[in-house]
């Protein structure tokens, strides 16, 4: 073949490179963002606040039990007990300050990634399929173009 195909496949492959760096300048920008930061500081509470940490311990420790019951279901003698408990334990780790705080950090920063991922989704094509679990951002024919979802179109 010769080298016919060569400067395409170096303009495709430096193409390529320059998206990837573009791509990790974006990740330094949400990186250094102050959406990110606050996240990284709500983790940080989380994991060194003894109360909330006795929390997560005795959730996780209640949680084995949990699945160790379901495993017989309403027949296990614990049941009972555990299922009353893994509900009391869950809504104190949730009302935990700490951890909502870390939640709404974790939500706030989803969202962000969300956004950007739409945005290049869409900047490719509005038929582009775009992973966010958000229905905001979710497309009005549920599932993009080819589906055959409600929009009418079709494969």
């Amino acid at each position: 073949m010769g080298f016919g195909g060569e400067p395409a496949l170096l303009a495709v492959t430096s193409e390529r490179v320059l998206l990837l760096e573009e791509a990790e300048q974006l990740v330094s920008m949400i990186l250094q963002s102050d959406i990110a930061e606050y996240y990284r500081e709500c983790l940080y509470n989380v994991k060194n606040n003894p109360e909330t940490q006795r929390k997560v311990r005795e959730f996780v420790d209640m949680k084995e039990r949990y699945e160790e019951v379901q495993r017989f279901g309403k027949y296990h003698p614990d049941y009972k007990e555990v299922m009353g408990k893994i509900r009391i334990v869950k809504r104190e780790l949730d009302m935990d300050e700490v951890i909502a705080e870390f939640k709404k950090a974790e939500n706030d920063l989803q969202s962000l990634l969300d956004e950007v991922s739409v945005i290049i989704g869409r900047s490719v094509s509005e038929s582009v399929k775009v992973p966010t679990g958000n229905p905001f951002f979710e497309s009005s024919c549920g599932g993009g173009c080819g589906s055959g979802g409600s929009c009418g179109c079709s494969a």
